[in-house]
């Protein structure tokens, strides 16, 4: 499979028969570890669904005074101990983000150039915070995320300063509140009935448990489809972590990690040591 055809199988704009609406915040170290279990169930049954991203700005509307950085530093250690998604808490007392609600006026930039293009650059904006530990409230670090996200750069620097990415923010924010969300991150099933309610689950829970609603949502057991070969899944996604690797193809850290081990020799791919975990850079062709 090619990654062509991955990237297709997951944004996919045909009518499925299910829309989830998933809520984050970039800031959320538990959005950040539900990325491994989001991918596999993409790759495995994202042609029962469309995924759209809200965002909520829970954290984006934080007064970031001391008290508030030590209790997100203590939060964002214990997520990456329990779900082994490296995110080191020792940003919010070295280099604290100052203005948390410039991130998500940027992803609403980003989207403004189609919604891969608003993934793309959101996924950017997790690894650069979460692996790199910069300061994502910086311009100049989003202006990078934009370029590496292979964003039209004048664009989104037009449009991060235009009311249309407010708005579209604001809009997310609305919406977020007609649903009732309170906590991140929550995703919301919907079936191709509008007159039935969607069935909303917050929090973070085992890929077992999202499958169950897709069967419940669509009265019938989906067949999943199999996932791509480990290469061609490294070279469409370009940077993944070995939990991401452990998640999608049933295989233990260990497993992961003598695997990649091989690739590296080949110099196919770079391993990067997270302070929690590790991640692999495709570096082959």
């Amino acid at each position: 499979m090619k990654p062509s055809v991955l990237l297709n199988r997951i944004c996919s704009t045909q009518q499925k028969p299910l829309e989830i609406y998933m809520f984050v915040d970039p800031l959320c170290p538990e959005c950040w570890a539900l990325e491994p279990i989001i991918r596999k169930l993409q790759i495995e049954y994202g042609h029962y669904f469309s995924l759209k991203k809200v965002l909520t700005g829970r954290l984006s509307t934080l007064n970031l005074q001391k008290h508030k950085c030590n209790s997100l530093a203590k939060q964002w250690q214990a997520t990456a101990t329990r779900t082994g998604m490296s995110c080191d808490g020792n940003l919010w007392m070295d280099n604290p983000i100052s203005s948390p609600f410039i991130a998500s006026i940027a992803i609403k930039a980003a989207e403004l150039q189609g919604r891969r293009c608003g993934s793309r650059f959101l996924r950017k904006l997790q690894e650069v915070l979460f692996l790199e530990n910069q300061n994502i409230s910086d311009l100049a670090i989003l202006t990078d995320c934009a370029n590496q996200s292979g964003l039209d750069k004048a664009e989104f620097l037009n449009d991060i300063h235009s009311s249309s990415a407010a708005k579209a923010f604001q809009c997310d924010m609305k919406i977020s509140a007609e649903m009732d969300v309170e906590e991140v991150p929550t995703l919301v099933f919907f079936n191709e009935n509008i007159e039935e309610e969607g069935i909303k689950i917050s929090g973070l829970y085992s890929y077992e448990i999202y499958v169950q609603i897709l069967q419940e949502m669509l009265a019938e057991l989906p067949e999943p489809l199999t996932p791509p070969s480990l290469q061609e899944f490294l070279q469409c996604f370009r940077l993944v972590a070995t939990k991401e690797i452990s998640e999608v193809y049933n295989l233990s850290i260990k497993e992961v990690e003598m695997t990649m081990k091989k690739l590296q020799l080949q110099r196919k791919v770079r391993k990067i040591t997270a302070k929690y975990g590790s991640f692999w850079e495709y570096t082959g062709e």
